[in-house]
């Protein structure tokens, strides 16, 4: 029997669908609901689950398919755009910041990315029309996934720590559960934490509450742009450290930068599948010449989120970048580091 609190997300997210496609995701096994990770719904084809690497299909029996069969339930487009509005409250409007984000955040702190028809107007996203996909990714939290990679930061996490690793590796829910750890002094005093969600991934607000677990010292800044949230964070907020989701572009590295010299520890994500990947990036060099970044640590994969693959020193990670350091393998440069 599963933990309820593994599948209360779920749940959570099913009873927001409604309708008919809520009540066929509620049909599902409990160990589905478990292990799902993200539910897909497009128009004019099945609903999607992903669970780790496996993307399955409801037979709409109350099991699942690795390949949809015949007369598998599918999704109209008068079934998403209800489900839309249904998604929102009825009232789009309401969400239209959002939206021209491509984005909407659920109660529980669960993202719904939207994709459609964009609305521009002067070079400007200003909504979505004609809507035909919605993606929700479940936010799970997952108390104590921090506690390795504190254990093997130690004293260095004040100097900065960024966490690299492909998409669903688990950065937001290791960044989650190490903003509540630190806030509520789970390893020593408690420290001042602020948390720029721009995505309102982290802390999930919904009506001005997070909904998912921050620890009790943690300021939030929901929705904020991250070039802007960490400047007014440091200016105004007096953190120790400061969070954020995937950084990188010219704005945010300069934010980076000031917000370095407040005295405040910056602790924030990026995508890279690989050590090679990483250090590949564009924005990698930029990242770490900051000095924002005391330590990078590269996650697993999807099948093992929140893994650690690697501890490097960010000075480590330039030289190789700079070719100073060309035909060190990964492993030389972890062992090199002195922090794992």
């Amino acid at each position: 029997m599963k933990d309820r609190k593994e599948t209360a997300g779920f749940l959570q997210a099913a009873e927001a669908i409604g309708g008919k496609i809520g009540a066929l995701l509620l049909e599902l096994p409990e160990n589905l609901r478990a292990e799902t990770q993200e539910i897909g719904l497009r128009a004019g084809r099945p609903v999607t689950l992903i669970c780790g690497k496996d993307v399955l299909f409801p037979d709409g029996w109350g099991g699942v398919r690795t390949h949809p069969m015949e007369g598998s339930p599918e999704i109209s487009a008068a079934d998403l755009a209800q489900t839309l509005h249904r998604l929102c409250g009825y009232s789009v409007y309401s969400y239209q910041e959002e939206l021209r984000e491509g984005f909407l955040t659920l109660r529980g702190g669960h993202r719904v990315g939207v994709a459609g028809t964009a609305v521009v107007q002067q070079g400007v996203v200003s909504g979505v029309r004609e809507v035909s996909s919605l993606n929700i990714r479940l936010a799970r939290e997952k108390h104590g996934c921090a506690a390795e990679l504190l254990a093997g930061m130690g004293d260095a996490i004040g100097f900065g720590l960024l966490l690299a690793g492909p998409p669903a590796a688990g950065k937001t829910t290791l960044l989650r559960d190490l903003a509540r750890q630190l806030s509520s002094g789970e390893h020593g005093r408690p420290r001042k934490v602020t948390v720029v969600d721009e995505r309102c991934e982290i802390a999930g607000c919904w009506h001005g509450e997070p909904q998912n677990d921050v620890g009790i010292c943690c300021d939030v800044l929901s929705g904020c742009p991250k070039a802007i949230g960490i400047l007014q964070a440091a200016r105004s907020l007096s953190p120790e450290f400061i969070f954020c989701d995937e950084v990188g572009t010219r704005e945010e590295i300069d934010a980076l930068s000031q917000g370095v010299n407040t005295g405040a520890a910056l602790i924030a994500t990026i995508h890279a599948g690989s050590l090679r990947e990483l250090i590949a990036r564009p924005q990698t060099a930029p990242l770490l010449q900051t000095g924002a970044f005391g330590t990078v640590v590269l996650l697993g994969s999807r099948e093992r989120p929140g893994s650690i693959r690697g501890w490097y020193k960010a000075g480590d990670l330039l030289a190789q970048i700079a070719g100073t350091t060309a035909g060190n393998s990964g492993r030389e440069l972890c062992r090199t580091s002195g922090v794992a």
